[in-house]
């Protein structure tokens, strides 16, 4: 623009303008010389005004232009020396160049030119290290900026942040938490006391849960004899998590002090500005924690993020005949709406997968609907092997056992599909038969995750059951007596069972012995059992040569490991895990080794003093207190291995805080 204005491109049109007018004067004068002359000397002094004042204004502009130009150059160095603003100039190696005074200032004084870049901060050599990377937040000097890079230039610009930061931060900290406490077993425990006692124990109970309030500054209002409602804002409840939540260990054991087994449940809803949806994600997060087992905390964030706390205690059975009545009918109910039944565990089912499967399967024809097991026979051990093959020549069951192809093909917007030992769409057999499933129901006994198939029709989960296998043969019991059990499918129930339960040693209840006295009842193989469950020579060495590998990394706790390259059944690293932990001064064992599927899979196990369930879950997996495992997708065993300790170590120093 001040190129074209210093052509002055306004003469051009005056110049034709003169022209024109001096055209004009000639003709004017031939025509009549006086009025000529008066006409010209009138257009000679208006275009000499024209002229004059193009010339003026001409300078005039110049005149401010180079005023301005001088003016800007002095307040673009004045800002680029004196803003609030740092900048600095690097080479390519990223050295200093160059620094303007408030990066200095920034810098307490210190000399800038020459220096590494990363001696303002280590963080910035990610910045000037990706190519992608154009702005990042960093600290320096223990103050917050936002850094923009400039690469063609090699420029940096730093904004002091650090007020935004912390506003930012205390509107985070007073945002609104609401949690729901509840007594676990409360009903059941004072419903034989007198008045006198049942008011004792709540005046213990609203004493221990108003004191632990009180001394955060929660507001708790009792809504009913076995709830709390508690109000608090997001620095509490940081405060809370930090310590791991020591009122749940409070609770328990002072109560137990006054022999009350009472524990303390808490859902958490959390990171939402709407009190309606943290209302929602507080009772979503109780009922994540009473399916879990109870006497621990889950956080449910808006995203479906959970972090759960506690859990250091086995579950207390409490169960009823009753609940198992009404699920039995609901399920029988939703049978024989349903056109076809199609039962599936997990990958790599085991035979509490498999013997469950074939208890509902045998459900379906008590109730004359077609039944089905989905089963991949590429994934399946040897003792799932053995069932098959024995099922294969001594009945017609063997047809009534689908792969997950076939399955898809036979699906109706009328069946029913049962997942059962899971309640992880990722860990069924065929994800896609629970998408393409209209009506779904869960079975399961592990502790609830995060991970849930997506609007079940029913859910029947009790982690205090030993086994998958025992809520099933419970629900057979209620089923139409039409068609008995045969001793196939009553002896794959028991070894189901017997396997859970590492033959009735482990998690195992007064239920668990009147459900196996059912299946024998009915018919059950124990020797068939035990031919199962038999292994050969080369599992047995291949098992011993994992065990070899034990190390202890604390006091009680062992981490065994398999070849690097070599794949094992995780059925046998499970296996590894149990017989470690039936050695003189072992608590918990872990073992490690890769897997089929190309993962690295872990299998956990405990007595109980160590919830393996936490640490599995802080490593993406799950399972129960004393059994549970994860699958972890790194490279090496050693990696894999790291992890595991940094788990184990968090873990134990939280329940030391706590």
């Amino acid at each position: 623009m001040g190129t074209r204005f210093r052509q002055r491109p306004i003469r051009y049109p005056l110049l034709i303008l003169s022209l024109l007018m001096i055209v004009s004067i000639v003709g004017l004068t031939v025509w009549h010389p006086i009025i000529g002359t008066l006409y010209g000397i009138l257009v000679i002094a208006t275009t000499f005004v024209s002229w004059k004042y193009e010339k003026n204004t001409y300078e005039e502009t110049e005149r401010h232009i180079a005023m301005l130009s001088y003016r800007l150059e002095n307040v673009g160095e004045k800002a680029l020396l004196e803003m609030p603003i740092g900048i600095i100039l690097i080479d390519d190696e990223t050295t200093i160049e160059w620094a303007n005074p408030y990066i200095k200032k920034m810098m307490n004084g210190d000399e800038l030119i020459g220096r590494d870049l990363s001696f303002i901060s280590e963080e910035l050599m990610s910045l000037t290290a990706h190519e992608d990377l154009h702005e990042m937040n960093a600290t320096v000097e223990d103050r917050q900026y936002r850094v923009l890079f400039k690469r063609e230039e090699k420029l940096l610009y730093f904004f002091d942040i650090t007020e935004q930061v912390e506003i930012e931060e205390l509107y985070y900290e007073d945002r609104t938490v609401l949690a729901i406490l509840f007594i676990d077993n409360y009903d059941e425990i004072t419903q034989g006391m007198d008045d006198q006692t049942r008011s004792q124990t709540n005046t213990l109970i609203t004493s221990l849960v108003n004191k632990w309030g009180s001394y955060h500054d929660i507001y708790i209002k009792r809504i009913s004899s076995d709830r709390f409602m508690a109000v608090m804002n997001e620095s509490i409840l940081s405060n809370l998590e930090k310590k791991k939540f020591a009122i749940l260990d409070d609770i328990r054991e002072i109560t137990a002090q006054q022999n009350l087994s009472l524990t303390l449940s808490i859902g958490v809803g959390a990171g939402s500005p709407s009190l309606t949806e943290l209302g929602e994600l507080a009772q979503s997060s109780l009922d994540l924690v009473l399916g879990r087992g109870g006497d621990q905390v889950a956080i449910k964030q808006p995203d479906g993020k959970v972090r759960f706390y506690g859990g250091k205690t086995n579950p207390v059975e409490k169960r009823t005949r009753v609940r198992a009545r009404v699920i039995s009918h609901a399920l029988r109910d939703l049978i024989q709406d349903s056109d076809q039944v199609f039962v599936m565990g997990h990958k790599m089912p085991d035979m509490d997968a498999i013997g469950s499967s074939i208890g509902v399967r045998k459900m379906a024809d008590m109730n004359k609907v077609d039944g089905y097991v989905v089963i991949d026979f590429d994934q399946i051990d040897q003792s799932i092997n053995r069932l098959m093959q024995v099922v294969k020549d001594k009945s017609d069951l063997y047809d009534r056992f689908l792969s997950p192809d076939q399955v898809l093909d036979k699906m109706t917007d009328k069946s029913l599909v049962v997942i059962v030992d899971t309640h992880k769409p990722s860990m069924t057999i065929d994800e896609r038969i629970v998408n393409q499933a209209s009506k779904v129901v869960v079975i399961d006994h592990h502790r609830r995750g995060e991970e849930f198939i997506d609007r079940p029709m029913l859910v029947y989960m009790e982690p205090y059951a030993s086994s998958t296998a025992e809520l099933i043969t419970e629900l057979l019991e209620y089923q139409p007596k039409n068609d008995k059990i045969s001793m196939l499918e009553a002896t794959a129930l028991l070894a189901g069972i017997i396997v859970d339960t590492k033959s009735f040693t482990l998690r195992t209840g007064a239920r668990t012995f009147e459900a196996a006295s059912y299946l024998r009842t009915n018919g059950a193989d124990t020797i068939l059992v035990q031919r199962l469950l038999k292994e050969d020579l080369n599992t047995y060495l291949e098992r011993a040569q994992i065990v070899k590998t034990a190390e202890f990394v604390h006091n009680g706790i062992v981490i065994a490991h398999g070849e690097k390259d070599q794949v094992y059944n995780s059925v046998l690293i499970a296996q590894t895990a149990d017989i470690l932990l039936t050695m003189k001064d072992i608590s918990a064992s872990f073992v490690v080794a890769r897997r089929s599927d190309g993962k690295i899979g872990i299998s956990a196990r405990s007595l109980g003093e160590i919830n393996v369930q936490i640490i599995m879950e802080a490593l993406g997996g799950g399972g129960h207190l004393t059994n549970a495992a994860t699958q972890l997708q790194v490279d090496t065993i050693e990696e894999a291995i790291e992890r595991l300790k940094k788990a184990i170590d968090e873990t134990l120093e939280g329940s030391q805080e706590s």
